[in-house]
């Protein structure tokens, strides 16, 4: 890959933007970033980004941030930088036509800007999994190629990179890895009483506090089953779960002969990242590889679905309707802001979210397929409701 590809990173001042940059950054003769985009919890970070890159517009989502942004700008040098303000500012720079948008948001507000890049025949570096697990048909219909979505998340990576190995006919299951999270081991009443803090305190990745609460839960690899099985076209019965602690093994992919291809390094999510920029070519010093002069040793476990039912509960909406899956997203989102404004018990997470699954179930069944992003909104508002209604209960 010679030519110079233009980027937009959404999500830049966040965990998948961050490093997304720092790939661009040591790979300048090969990327030019046109366009940025983030909440606005952040501006010193964002100005510092547009002007460090050159970068002629960017986009925040909260409009009142737009004065200190300004200003920000002006201090870092980027004078020339454009604003624009709102989620449909987020939407328009994502949709402006680059080669790549590399979509870091976290939430299901992914979704309209992951469509808008897709309309715009940008290839898609997706490390949103909200567009797949909310969206479903709504994100794959905007595709207007084949293999226009490059999946970011590390196992999904993983499995994209495993595939290389045989056509789909050979697939036989695809293995999901988990490291097991900070309570890897522990029971489900010896969980009862967990804090914010304690949950916060990943064993192996830093990541946004949303993402880890769910690799906590591990809901995350319940999310991560449903993104699978719909982005390779898998059913949820061939897609296992296995928890490797030491987050070596990225993913698997089993072929039908009994062969088993999996992709190894070191956890850092510029590996990834940077093949979801560059694909299908690999980029020079991005990530250090195992070290094979060192003992070292992998194990593997079963995953005990007692103490963690996330991922059980989430193959049942996988396999229910595409409905059931954003009601999951959307509830535990809910569950897990109120965990962490210390208004839900740290069990009450799952909980809160299994509950508004029954609830819902039988409308959900009735029409299981959105027809358009404002329904999904629609669905996931009454789920965010009743999640709400449920936490205030237990008060």
């Amino acid at each position: 890959m010679n030519q110079n590809l233009t980027v937009v990173i959404l999500g830049s001042t966040g965990s998948i933007g961050t490093q997304g940059l720092d790939v661009i950054a040591r790979h300048r003769d090969r990327f030019t970033v046109v366009g940025l985009a983030a909440g606005g919890a952040h501006v010193e970070l964002l100005a510092k980004q547009a002007a460090e890159f050159q970068v002629p517009q960017v986009a925040v989502y909260r409009a009142d941030v737009v004065p200190a942004l300004r200003e920000a700008l002006d201090r870092a040098g980027a004078v020339t930088t454009q604003i624009q303000a709102g989620p449909d500012a987020v939407e328009a720079v994502a949709g402006c036509g680059a080669a790549v948008v590399l979509n870091g948001i976290t939430g299901s507000i992914g979704l309209k800007p992951s469509i808008a890049a897709l309309k715009a025949g940008s290839q898609l570096a997706l490390a949103n999994k909200e567009s797949v697990v909310a969206g479903g048909n709504l994100l794959f219909s905007a595709q207007t190629r084949d293999n226009q979505i490059n999946p970011v998340d590390s196992e999904h990576s993983a499995i994209w990179q495993s595939l290389r190995s045989g056509t789909h006919a050979e697939v036989s299951r695809l293995i999901v890895t988990a490291s097991g999270g900070p309570f890897r081991g522990m029971t489900r009443e010896q969980m009862a009483d967990v804090t914010p803090e304690q949950a916060l305190h990943h064993p192996t990745w830093n990541m946004g506090p949303v993402v880890t609460i769910n690799s906590s839960t591990l809901m995350n690899k319940g999310l991560e089953v449903i993104e699978a099985s719909r982005l390779f076209d898998i059913e949820p019965d061939r897609i296992v779960v296995t928890v490797h602690p030491q987050s070596i093994v990225h993913s698997m992919v089993e072929f039908r002969d009994g062969a088993t291809i999996a992709q190894a390094s070191p956890p850092d999510m510029r590996l990834p990242i940077a093949l979801g920029l560059s694909a299908p070519d690999r980029l020079d010093d991005i990530a250090a590889p195992c070290d094979w002069t060192t003992a070292a040793t992998w194990t593997f476990e079963p995953l005990d679905d007692e103490a963690f039912p996330a991922v059980n509960l989430a193959r049942q909406c996988l396999k229910a309707s595409q409905k059931h899956t954003a009601v999951l997203n959307a509830a535990n989102e809910q569950a897990v802001h109120a965990f962490l404004d210390h208004r839900l018990p740290y069990l009450g997470i799952v909980d809160t979210v299994k509950a508004v699954i029954d609830q819902m179930d039988a409308e959900l069944r009735g029409n299981p397929v959105f027809a358009s992003v404002e329904e999904m909104g629609e669905v996931e508002l009454e789920a965010r409701r009743r999640a709400d209604d449920l936490i205030d209960k237990q008060l």
